[in-house]
Parts: C-alpha cells; sequence; structure tokens
C-alpha cells in the first residue's frame, strides 16, 4: 500500500471518536515512568550487583535471570486469563484499581532483591531466586492491567498511537532518571553494597507515587458487563483464539527480539563503561544523551503514522537501529563515539518501543473480528509472555557469555573478555534488529486498510457500545 492510501486508511481509522483527555495522556505515561523506576532497576543492575557485590558466579546469575522470566512468562498469561474473566468488577474499572493495590507489595520486593543477606553463595542464590520470581509476578499483576487498558481507553487508531507515544515517553524518562540518577546514589556512600541498597529504596519509594497518580487520573471510557464465570471450554476457545491471531504472533515473535537486544544492551552497557571505557561516568551521559534520543522518536512515531503504514515506520526504526550497532561494535573506542552511536540505535528502538502498544491494541480488535472472542488481557498477556522470555535471554547470555570469555569481577579482563563484553553490546542487537525487519514484512499482515475494514465490520456487529464521558474519576 503507498502512502497516499495509507493515509486515506488512517483518516478512515480516525473517525472513531476521540475520548482521551491531555490529563489521560500524561497520567498514562507518568504510569509507565513509576513502572520503570520499579522494573529498570532489575535489568540495569541487578546482573551487576549479583556478580560484583553479592559474590554470585556470573553464569549462576544470569540463570536467576533465565529461571526468574520464564516464571514471569507463565504468571503474565495466568494474570491475563483471571483479569479477562473477572465477574466482580467495581466502578474503578476492571484494569485501573490494579495500580493501587500492587505498587507497595512491589517496592518492597524490588528492595529485597538489592539486599542480599550475607548467606553462603547457596544460600544467597536462593534468596535471588525466591526474591526476583515473587517480584516479577507481583509486576504481572500490575503491569498486565495497564499494558491492557489502551483498547478501553479509546477506539481511535490515531489516539492509540498518542497513547502509545506517551506510555514509551513516560517509560523512557523512568529509564533515563534511572540511568543517570542510580550510579550517583551508589557512588557516594563508602560502602557500595549499602549504595545500592539506598538507591533502589529512593526510586521504589518515587515509582509508587507515580503508579497512585495514575490510578488517579486515568480512565477506562468504554466498559462491558461483567462476564459470567468462566468455565474449561470457553478458557480453552479464548486459547486457541491467541493461536489463531497471526498479527500478534507475528509481533510477539519480532518483540522477543527486540526487546531481549534492548534489556541485553542496558545490562551490558555497565560492563562496556566499566571494563572497555573505564569511564562508569559513561553510563549517566548514556542517559542523558541514547534515552533522551527516544523522545525523538516517540515524537516523530504519531507523526509518521498520520502518513505511513505502522508496520513500515517499525521497520524504518529497526534498519537505523542495525545501522547505529554495526558501525558501534567498530568503531565506539571511547565515551563520545560509544554515546553517539548508542544513541542513534536508541532512536531507531524509540520507533518499535513506541508502537509496540498501538499494534498490540490492533491486535485485540483483529482477534474479535476472526473469532468473535475479545480478551485484552489475554492478548496483552500472551504479547508480555514473549516479552518476559526476551527479558530472560537478555538476563541469561550474557552471565553465559561472560563466564565463556573468561570475565573476572573487579579485575583487568582479557582482550577475549573485552571482545566478548563488545559483542554483546552491539552485534546481538544488530542481528536480531535485521530478523525483525525480515519477519514483520513477510509476516505481518495488519495494514491500516485491513484495520480500517475490521473496525467497521467489528461496528456492525456490535450495533452500539456504551462510552463513558471522558475524563478522571
Amino acid at each position: 500500500m503507498d502512502a497516499t492510501e495509507t493515509h486515506a486508511a488512517t483518516q478512515k481509522n480516525d473517525q472513531a471518536p476521540r475520548t482521551v483527555t491531555l490529563r489521560n495522556k500524561i497520567a498514562y505515561a507518568v504510569g509507565d515512568m513509576g513502572n520503570n523506576f520499579l522494573f529498570d532497576m532489575g535489568q540495569l543492575y541487578l546482573l551487576n550487583y549479583f556478580t560484583d557485590q553479592v559474590g554470585l558466579p556470573s553464569a549462576a546469575a544470569g540463570t536467576v535471570f533465565l529461571v526468574a522470566k520464564i516464571w514471569d512468562a507463565f504468571a503474565d498469561m495466568g494474570v491475563g486469563t483471571w483479569i479477562d474473566n473477572r465477574t466482580n468488577i467495581s466502578k474503578r474499572g476492571k484494569f485501573r484499581p490494579f495500580l493501587l493495590w500492587a505498587a507497595i507489595p512491589l517496592a518492597m520486593l524490588l528492595i529485597a532483591n538489592f539486599t542480599t543477606p550475607n548467606f553462603s553463595v547457596t544460600g544467597k542464590l536462593i534468596w535471588a531466586y525466591v526474591a526476583y520470581m515473587l517480584f516479577g509476578t507481583c509486576y504481572s499483576i500490575s503491569n498486565v492491567p495497564f499494558g491492557s487498558m489502551i483498547p478501553t481507553m479509546t477506539r481511535n487508531s490515531q489516539e492509540r498511537s498518542e497513547l502509545a507515544s506517551w506510555r514509551q515517553a513516560g517509560s523512557n524518562m523512568g529509564l533515563m532518571l534511572a540511568t543517570i540518577g542510580f550510579m550517583p546514589i551508589v557512588n557516594s556512600m563508602t560502602n557500595e553494597g549499602t549504595g545500592y541498597t539506598i538507591a533502589v529504596v529512593v526510586f521504589a519509594v518515587l515509582g509508587v507515587a507515580a503508579q497512585w497518580f495514575s490510578y488517579a487520573n486515568i480512565k477506562e471510557n468504554y466498559s462491558s458487563p461483567a462476564k459470567a464465570k468462566i468455565n474449561k471450554k470457553d478458557l480453552k476457545a479464548s486459547f486457541k483464539a491467541l493461536l489463531k491471531n497471526k498479527p500478534l504472533l507475528t509481533l510477539s515473535i519480532v518483540n522477543l527480539f527486540t526487546f531481549s537486544a534492548f534489556n541485553l544492551k542496558l545490562t551490558v552497557q555497565v560492563y562496556y563503561c566499566k571494563y572497555i571505557l573505564q569511564n562508569t561516568t559513561a553510563e549517566s551521559l548514556l542517559g542523558v544523551f541514547s534515552i533522551g534520543m527516544v523522545f525523538v522518536s516517540v515524537m516523530l512515531a504519531p507523526l509518521l503514522t498520520k502518513r505511513f503504514d505502522k508496520k513500515y515506520v517499525y521497520m524504518m526504526g529497526c534498519a537505523i537501529w542495525a545501522i547505529a550497532d554495526i558501525l558501534g561494535f567498530f568503531f565506539a573506542n571511547n565515551t563520545f563515539l560509544f554515546v553517539f552511536f548508542t544513541a542513534i540505535a536508541y532512536l531507531g528502538d524509540g520507533f518499535t518501543s513506541a508502537l509496540n502498544w498501538a499494534l498490540v491494541s490492533d491486535c485485540v480488535e483483529y482477534g474479535e473480528w476472526q473469532t468473535g472472542i475479545r480478551s485484552e488481557g489475554m492478548v496483552y498477556s500472551f504479547f508480555t509472555y514473549f516479552r518476559k522470555l526476551s527479558q530472560a535471554i537478555a538476563g541469561f547470555v550474557p552471565g553465559i557469555i561472560l563466564a565463556w570469555v573468561g570475565y573476572v569481577p573487579g579485575k583487568t579482563q582479557t582482550a577475549t573478555a573485552l571482545m566478548g563484553i563488545r559483542g554483546l553490546m552491539f552485534l546481538y542487537s544488530a542481528v536480531l534488529s535485521i530478523a525483525t525487519i525480515i519477519l514483520m514484512y513477510y509476516a505481518y499482515s495488519l495494514t491500516e486498510k485491513r484495520y480500517g475494514t475490521i473496525v467497521s465490520d467489528l461496528l456492525k456487529r456490535r450495533g452500539s457500545e456504551r462510552i463513558e464521558p471522558a475524563g478522571g474519576r
């Protein structure tokens, strides 16, 4: 479909009423900023905390991530099924209350991950497994409902893209502040281990405040009657419907690629700054410039999707990402070039991140159109199942590779170890970005033109649906 056809299809899809206020969008962004204050501590610093502070072998520490994230993936599916089939839905909505209920337990479990008792190595590993798996389960209870809300907030395609961009802006603000602010707090303490704990407490408190602000200022504009109690036959039919949703399957697989690449970069950049650049302040610079570049793509994404199909904007982002990382592998030998090439890579990644939530919302409509079964929570949790698998890979692969190349915590690294760190930082993500382009081009069929037809058909089937006035509760 050419740009003119895409533009016409997009305009048609935008005819659905706009139901989200600026206040709602800001609150949705702040909610994901809070999610990232709580979540990114594990992705950014926990592996390094395990290896350099707790003293766990790198392969064993990486295995903690593998096992915990696979557990989380199944937890997401369970939470999604539970949410979709809740029968006691209050005036607060189907999804919003989970932001209120889960915030405090989530913060406490995050702190527990960075306060490992002085046990034996075996005892420390047991603590790491239990604390991280409980944290992941609680995070699923908070995050699956949060991500499932977009289809209940608006039916307007462009407004969904805007909400996805606002969400990504909040996510990146959380990541930026975590990257900039965490290590200075750690380094200000005489004991680095204590510094980790204090820094985590600070971000945990901020995360709870952000999630509660989000809860108070977002709204589910589309509501439906509570479902009758689910039976095994209906549940089986819902899972079969997910497996028939080819756009959802494709989007989930490419997220396995892109999200593992993104999270692996977050994990490895600590080692890259410390051992290749020998400049720990580079991580704060990376937060300012690299994560800052994601805001550029987040602002550009809604503008580009007005003219071009979301699918092709997504692929364009991956192309930028791959080129920047290939160049970074060969030339990022000092702080300036490292930050420069990583910033361009994050610019490309920002397009994929900004559009993921709009695309998965489109997959909800596609699934209902195809099978007659609408299940926002299950679709979202199926999608996040693959994202959790990607996080498992992102935590496991560095630990295994670091052990394989002979990494020794706190020591001068061998040339082989340094090359392993460099390859993890750049080549892994470049290869997976290219794989994403290929898969999206050949397998993702939900274009704007097709989506417009699907929405029209669904509206005819539904006849009418209740829309509550936009605004906060």
